[in-house]
């Protein structure tokens, strides 16, 4: 670990996982770190403790299986990169099968203990309500952000750009799509390429399935919003179930109307209902539901939606859900360098660019405290290959997601470009999702070694 005494501080605000992780991997580059954490002076409905990457939520880390699946992958490219957040996973775990559970308050006084111990960081109790006109700057304040800071970001990136409500559809891998059911069309051929005349996937059903389906839906079991949280609902984002409650045939004259629309298939056939699915990302290989917002519970949702014709063997990439959350629109805000395009000496990591769960978060903080630390120390850090774990995020993050529908993201092999010459399907799924992490090892592990500053173990 080398440091000058003239070399600037990188502050960060928030001390979660992407903070914690972003001051550790600056630190260990030997550039020097001031950690800006509200708590315990400023609290919040959901934070126990004062410590550093407390969980909130869960103490899973998911699967920790680094072939088959994606945040497994993740868990690996951290380890790889030196991730204190992984670290301390692993000395806290907790037996739970395939995947990585920690025991949340040793993990949490571990992270703490470790950042409060080195010698390049300092904590300090305070809460930042504005954002900065100079120096070194990463805010990675989640979804929990406080009003004062959350005010100040939306008078610099603008009302629409910041969501304090989050409203989310489900989304589903498109090779899980029954096709010979579905077919592609904008409703009344809109578009001037044929590519926008087929940008939707459509779902038929008769009044009976849809009847059926209006039965399961208001049967189904509802979360109940948390303390802190409002039930209000934006008038654009309501509740398939809220929307169901009003009358029986609202769902039909909103999401699921069936004007403008012919079935490829069954073209004298005019369905009842129709459910459209958009693509949700540039590879075409992500499709959101569209208009399906929901606030069922996890179980719920897979049994209703597996309803729907053509999706009877659907594979989610993520559920659907309605929960306070503040995250940024990053495909307009943020520059690849997770810098804000307006401020570029701020740059942001975590929940709040538009990423989901505590690994995820960890990441991006990883990255941008790689980032920071290598411009601090004049280098040039350009971004992991889209076929990394980290980099596929990134760049969902950062441009491969479509700015009018983005919403936050867990990782999956969705947002991986192919593999080369292997399509969908169900059949060869083992392989492929093995290929697509024997890539993205090799290249990950590249990245690493041809980065211009590596973390130095101290």
């Amino acid at each position: 670990m080398s440091q000058t005494s003239d070399t600037p501080e990188l502050h960060i605000v928030g001390g979660g996982m992407a903070g914690s992780e972003a001051a550790w991997q600056a630190a260990q580059m030997g550039v020097p770190v001031v950690i800006h954490e509200m708590r315990p002076k400023v609290e919040t409905f959901a934070h126990k403790t004062g410590d550093l990457a407390e969980m909130v939520c869960s103490n899973s880390f998911r699967s920790d299986d680094d072939e088959q699946n994606a945040v497994g992958l993740l868990h690996w490219e951290m380890r790889q990169a030196g991730g204190l957040i992984m670290e301390m996973a692993d000395t806290h775990s907790l037996p739970a099968g395939g995947a990585l559970a920690v025991d949340r308050d040793a993990f949490s006084a571990g992270v703490t203990e470790r950042l409060r111990a080195h010698p390049l960081v300092r904590v300090v109790d305070d809460e930042v309500t504005a954002l900065p006109d100079d120096g070194h700057w990463i805010f990675a304040t989640g979804p929990l952000t406080s009003a004062g800071l959350g005010q100040a970001i939306a008078e610099e990136t603008g009302k629409d750009a910041l969501a304090f409500f989050d409203a989310i559809a489900p989304i589903v891998y498109a090779d899980s799509l029954d096709m010979d059911v579905i077919w592609a069309q904008s409703r009344y051929d809109k578009g001037e390429t044929e590519e926008e005349q087929k940008a939707y996937l459509n779902c038929p059903m008769t009044k009976q399935q849809y009847e059926d389906f209006i039965d399961a839906l208001l049967a189904a079991e509802k979360t109940e919003f948390h303390e802190g949280e409002t039930a209000g609902y934006f008038d654009g984002c309501l509740p398939i179930e809220v929307m169901a409650e009003r009358g029986r045939e609202t769902l039909r004259f909103g999401p699921m109307k069936p004007i403008g629309l012919t079935n490829a298939h069954k073209p004298d056939d005019k369905p009842y209902a129709v459910i459209q699915l958009r693509r949700d990302n540039a590879l075409g290989t992500l499709y959101n539901i569209v208009g399906f917002q929901t606030k069922m519970k996890y179980g719920a949702q897979t049994e209703v939606f597996k309803r729907i014709p053509g999706m009877e063997n659907a594979r989610f990439a993520r559920l659907g859900g309605i929960h306070r959350n503040t995250f940024l629109n990053s495909p307009t805000l943020l520059d690849n360098q997770m810098r804000l395009r307006s401020r570029p000496h701020i740059r942001f990591a975590g929940q709040i660019t538009g990423v989901e769960g505590y690994v995820e978060s960890s990441a991006m903080g990883l990255l941008a405290g790689r980032m920071a630390a290598n411009q601090i120390l004049g280098r040039d850090l350009p971004p992991p290959p889209p076929e990394t774990a980290m980099g596929a995020l990134i760049h969902h993050i950062t441009g491969g997601a479509d700015a009018k529908t983005f919403q936050p993201m867990n990782v999956n092999f969705g947002l991986f470009p192919p593999l080369d010459g292997v399509r969908g399907g169900r059949k060869g799924r083992k392989e492929r999702y093995k290929g697509y992490t024997d890539r993205a090892k090799e290249l990950w592990v590249d990245w690493l070694a041809g980065a211009s500053a590596t973390p130095e173990t101290v």
